[in-house]
């Protein structure tokens, strides 16, 4: 095993900050606070391919995998200016769609996707199902040549920015009653779709919606993949979210340290630094430890996903495994980063100048999303150590 960094991520890694930090904490805290999109940046990082970096190069992309675009989560993060939508339209969408959509979807969607012209936000989560995917309403039948949604969405991230949503959709029901999925691709302007603000109390630049399908109609040609064959092809989807999700988290919690760490340097109390104070280092280095474990998880799920191709069932767990570890570790990291740096900067630590609560916010709601950490535990139980399944 090498845990030297090559010197391509090395150079990605600088070229993704450069492009991150002229925006920094400032831009992101802002625009978190007015509850609006980080549009330049994301523009920025699409110029410069960095939002397409694991899209295949045919289609415009970088050619890279999950391993470099958990690193550009990571990076942007680490200069403050964390972008959610990188989790769903690039690690969800993008990866879907490449994995699973046909030629002409992938001629569409693929080059707009990499350049960032384009987002693709994702929609599976429901009042009534909770985590249980089974139990999906939302439902499409076929008539004809169309397909007719019915149903209902919601905590649906930036539909405000997108062109299209990657539906999760009920098409029937197998042998034993469970529910046969399948992706489709509906334009966020459709005709029969509803969408209404889901108004949160985290600051976030970007907004959740619910969204009502009234006999929405879609194209057949809208049908990603093969019909009924959903729940394996989101996996190849919500995997990468986790792992993208767990690479921001380690940004965030690589943010907060560094501006604790200075500020611990720099402000003086009786006469000395209180960085000098075991009360207030020990903290923070036990945050920076639990940080770099995280980011060897992350890494290590990444890659498993990478070489996945053609896998057998054992490499498939171990890469779920491994993503539900990362994203559990990262998340958990993350929020202990902040509440040092928060600790640590005292009363200035909730003042607005120091902007270091929308992190806080971001990193709490990635411990409950986009699966919480209960659940990660019954996969962990189940599947690593062989216990009942509970669920």
């Amino acid at each position: 095993m090498d845990f030297v960094e090559s010197d391509e991520h090395r150079d990605l890694r600088r070229a993704v900050a450069g492009i991150a930090a002229p925006f920094g904490g400032a831009y992101y805290a802002e625009h978190a606070r007015a509850n609006e999109p980080c549009t330049e940046l994301w523009h920025a990082l699409g110029a410069a391919g960095f939002v397409g970096v694991n899209v295949p190069e045919e289609y415009g992309g970088g050619g890279g995998g999950l391993v470099e675009l958990a690193l550009v989560c990571e990076e942007i993060a680490a200069q403050g200016a964390p972008i959610l939508l990188l989790l769903v339209s690039a690690a969800i969408s993008a990866e879907v769609i490449a994995a699973y959509g046909d030629d002409e979807q992938r001629k569409e969607w693929l080059p707009r996707l990499a350049s960032g012209r384009t987002r693709v936000v994702f929609a599976i989560t429901e009042p009534g199902a909770g985590s249980n995917t089974h139990q999906l309403a939302t439902n499409a039948r076929r008539e004809g040549d169309e397909w007719v949604v019915n149903g209902e969405k919601y905590y649906i991230s930036g539909v405000d920015e997108a062109e299209a949503i990657l539906l999760v959709a009920r098409t029937g029901r197998d042998e034993q009653g469970h529910s046969r999925l399948s992706l489709f691709l509906v334009p966020t302007d459709a005709p029969g779709l509803q969408r209404t603000r889901l108004p949160v109390d985290v600051a976030l630049p970007e907004k959740q919606y619910t969204l009502y399908f009234d006999d929405v109609r879609l194209p057949a040609s809208a049908l990603v993949g093969d019909e009924g064959q959903g729940f394996r092809q989101v996996f190849h989807g919500l995997n990468p979210e986790r792992i993208t999700g767990a690479a921001l988290c380690v940004g965030i919690a690589r943010y907060a340290l560094a501006r604790a760490a200075r500020y611990a340097s720099e402000r003086e109390v009786w006469g000395r630094p209180i960085g000098a104070h075991q009360g207030v280092a020990h903290p923070l280095a036990q945050a920076r430890i639990e940080t770099e474990l995280a980011a060897l998880m992350t890494q290590k799920a990444a890659w498993l996903h990478d070489h996945g191709d053609g896998a057998d069932r054992q490499h498939r767990t171990a890469a779920g495994e491994a993503a539900n570890m990362a994203k559990y570790a990262a998340a958990e990291a993350a929020l202990h980063a902040i509440d040092a740096a928060m600790q640590t900067h005292g009363g200035n630590g909730v003042s607005s100048e120091f902007g270091l609560l929308p992190y806080w916010g971001l990193a709490r709601l990635l411990k409950i999303a986009p699966v919480n950490r209960e659940m990660v535990l019954n996969y962990v139980a189940q599947h690593g150590l062989g216990l009942p399944r509970s669920y």
